[in-house]
């Protein structure tokens, strides 16, 4: 078998599960390929094709121009980037990993903190030799903290909102306030309560067309001119256009974003310029014990479709 693994861009991939008792050649690529041509003509003659998360997507025109192809893994048991469907009807086995959860959810409480106390400024103040103590710093403790979302991560955030000694709402479509109390939170009337409400307004809700533009110009308008927006879920959630908007024109004092609508975020993006936007390049996923998961699971998703009985397939 001939296996192809996309987009490791720290070159980690090998070193962090035991892949020599595959009986399989494994290529690495650390670069990403954003042109769907490139990317065929790169896998063509591959039999299973190693994805990390959804950096790279898979759509039906890539599967159906890939007849040699019999196995996808990814990591992690969603990617809504890989035609799940598309690659059944191709007879091409599909098979995911667990992974981890409090990763995103730490990740997201560096971004809520960072903004909070300007840490990227002051950082780089002292680092040049700058200003002394720029910034007047945002205190969490007696804040809002808006929950949209309270699954997993979101019930987690909540949680470490609530050691802050923060006020934390939540909300989401179908959230009741039973769910809500047994996390130790107060559901909010409205999307548009919460939204208004909230000093440190932070998604966590999965993408579907339910939740597409769930966070738009209208919701950004309402918030505070002092609140912040987190973002870690995925970036179609919140109308992007509306939040550079928001941004450029300062109607909220900032954003913290982990997600983007195109990955790697293009070189001329505004969110790499804007001063009140603390970015981060999709590290919600990134930990050492994230990638312990993922790589050995990846390992034995492989091991398991050559010995002819799959594991964790996606349907």
């Amino acid at each position: 078998m001939r296996c192809a693994v996309l987009d490791d861009y720290q070159g980690v991939a090998l070193t962090s599960a035991d892949w020599s008792g595959l009986d399989a050649t494994v290529d690495v690529r650390r670069d990403h390929i954003a042109d769907e041509c490139a990317l065929v003509e790169t896998l063509t003659g591959y039999d299973a094709v190693v994805l990390m998360r959804e950096r790279t997507p898979f759509p039906r025109t890539v599967i159906e121009r890939l007849p040699d192809l019999r196995l996808l893994v990814t990591t992690g048991m969603r990617n809504a980037s890989v035609d799940v469907a598309a690659a059944r009807e191709r007879g091409v086995v599909v098979c995911g990993t667990g992974g981890l959860t409090t990763s995103t959810v730490e990740l997201t409480w560096a971004l809520i903190t960072g903004l909070a106390r300007s840490v990227v400024v002051e950082n780089s103040g002292l680092r040049g030799n700058g200003p002394w103590q720029q910034t007047v710093g945002v205190d969490l403790a007696g804040a809002t903290l808006g929950v949209l979302g309270l699954g997993r991560i979101g019930s987690l955030v909540a949680k470490v909102g609530l050691a802050f000694g923060m006020d934390v709402a939540a909300w989401s479509t179908h959230l009741t306030a039973d769910a809500a109390a047994a996390a130790g939170v107060r559901l909010a009337a409205s999307k548009a309560e919460l939204v208004a409400a909230a000093d440190v307004l932070t998604v966590h809700l999965v993408l579907s067309e339910r939740s597409r533009g769930l966070v738009g110009a209208a919701e950004l308008a309402a918030m505070k001119p002092s609140a912040f927006l987190v973002n870690t879920s995925r970036a179609p959630i919140v109308d992007q256009d509306a939040l550079v908007t928001a941004l450029r024109e300062q109607r909220i004092a900032g954003a913290g974003l982990d997600v983007f609508d195109v990955e790697p975020l293009p070189p001329d993006h505004p969110y790499r310029t804007l001063p009140n936007v603390l970015a981060t390049p999709h590290l919600g996923y990134v930990t050492r014990g994230g990638y312990a998961i993922f790589w050995r699971e990846v390992v034995e998703d492989i091991a398991a479709f050559i010995g002819g009985n799959p594991v964790r397939t996606l349907t």
